[in-house]
């Protein structure tokens, strides 16, 4: 039953972007069909066939190993008390355990605890353990990219995009590349950037806020994979299928009636002009790494702030005797989320439990002000209490694997504005149109999920 729910739930997904669109007289039926339709295919050799589930489960065992590795440099940089190894201090399973414990908002270490009293809970985690994961993904893509081992994917993913939907190539490619990186995506077609489309443009920004850089996937996955030991394959999977979602939504929003510079055919990647080695493109990687951890920390320690200041201002209300007082006591910013999302959620088959189809949408609502962050910890939480079934843990994380929210739009923007000033009107005017487009396609991308799960351990990875 909720199998095909989240398959009518992507109609239904689809239905709301033409809502929205700026011409809902072009609909874009044939990249509707072959988009919709290389998703399902995914999403049914991820779920359903066991070889290349397997696949899934061995990738998130390579993703794991490099979030292990990571922490041996937070380990010597802050020493055994800050960074400990939990598997050596109380066991591999009560490692995770301990994790899954320290994630929930009201953890205080506590005297006689085995990792003793100086450990702080879930500021602990992300600062000495979860930021330092950024700086080691990003300095060991930075390594790949200079070996040319991301370039030849990248150019196999752009040219079955751009011949099976029928995209431009550059559109295709910078899609491709968003399958590892961020807006940085938008330098592989600097030279067309100038004279694309209106359409192309929200296309390549919709899939820039829809997927994640590989550089967060750690972050991401660090937090779940103690209950979802194959959390990193299946965001890798997520941030294929997002693509292909994101290029649907945006031809919807804003259907294409030009004709692309690059329709039919997809150009070479940009290559640096003063090529570095590997070990300068390792260090670099890594202080871009640290760029983006200090600018993760930063944007959190703002964003939650001015949510909680939101939030007591709403709490101050409540106390207001009368009728005022008895409307805010339910008023907060994540129910306010929660009810925007919650008719979105329901079309993903996430569940038909009250309870819990409510504490989906909270967590899917919370990423639009607050990044995927907050959501990400309070699903682990969830989800180590036994609070969330499998299949709710599963559509939720898919769709949370992205960039679609409000903290993203500056980046995003300015990045792309930067390459091209000249258009910068342009892209301010798609925008919003782009992000909504971004935050359909994550939504599709867990209708999938949705339509494809089924109740076996072999998709958790355990």
């Amino acid at each position: 039953m909720l199998n095909l729910v989240s398959l009518l739930g992507i109609a239904g997904l689809c239905a709301v972007a033409w809502l929205g669109s700026e011409d809902r007289r072009r609909i874009p039926w044939g990249l509707m069909f072959w988009g919709i339709g290389i998703q399902l295919v995914l999403g049914f050799f991820i779920f359903r066939f066991p070889g290349t589930r397997e696949v899934v489960v061995w990738l998130s065992n390579v993703l794991n190993g490099l979030i292990d590795a990571s922490e041996e440099g937070a380990r010597f940089l802050f020493g055994p008390i800050l960074a400990p190894d939990l598997t050596a201090a109380v066991g591999p399973k009560d490692a995770g355990r301990w994790i899954a414990r320290a994630l929930t908002p009201a953890f205080r270490a506590v005297p006689g605890d085995r990792l003793g009293a100086n450990n702080l809970g879930m500021g602990y985690i992300f600062a000495f353990r979860a930021l330092p994961q950024v700086v080691f993904f990003a300095a060991i893509f930075s390594l790949l990219y200079n070996l040319n081992l991301i370039q030849p994917v990248v150019r196999l993913f752009a040219r079955f995009f751009r011949s099976v939907m029928n995209i431009s190539g550059a559109e295709s490619l910078a899609g491709a590349a968003n399958i590892f990186v961020g807006i940085e995506s938008a330098i592989a077609i600097k030279p067309f950037l100038e004279r694309m489309t209106r359409s192309e443009l929200c296309a390549i920004l919709a899939s820039s806020f829809g997927s994640i850089a590989s550089t967060v996937l750690g972050l991401y996955a660090g937090y779940l994979r103690v209950t979802f030991p194959a959390i990193a394959g299946h965001l890798m999977s997520a941030s294929v299928l997002t693509i292909p979602a994101a290029f649907v939504m945006a031809k919807l929003l804003v259907p294409e009636t030009d004709e692309p510079e690059t329709l039919g055919k997809v150009p070479e990647m940009e290559e640096e002009a003063d090529q570095k080695g590997p070990m300068d493109a390792l260090i670099l990687g890594a202080l871009d790494g640290m760029k983006m951890a200090v600018g993760i920390a930063a944007s959190l320690i703002a964003i939650l702030g001015l949510v909680a200041l939101l939030d007591l201002i709403f709490n101050n209300l409540a106390g207001t005797p009368g009728i005022v007082g008895n409307i805010f006591s339910v008023i907060t910013l994540d129910n306010i989320t929660g009810a925007i999302f919650l008719p979105l959620t329901f079309l993903t088959g996430v569940s038909l439990d009250w309870n819990e189809l409510w504490m989906s949408s909270v967590l899917i609502g919370q990423r639009l002000l607050k990044t995927a962050i907050p959501p990400y910890i309070a699903l682990a939480d969830l989800s180590s209490q036994g609070a969330i079934s499998a299949r709710a843990m599963v559509i939720v994380s898919y769709v949370l694997c992205g960039f679609a929210h409000i903290p993203s739009v500056g980046i995003f923007v300015g990045g792309l504005s930067g390459l091209i000033p000249s258009r910068s009107k342009d892209i301010s005017s798609i925008t919003w149109k782009a992000l909504w487009a971004g935050t359909l396609a994550t939504l599709m991308t867990g209708c999938i999920a949705g339509v494809w799960f089924y109740e076996g351990t072999a998709v958790l990875g355990r």
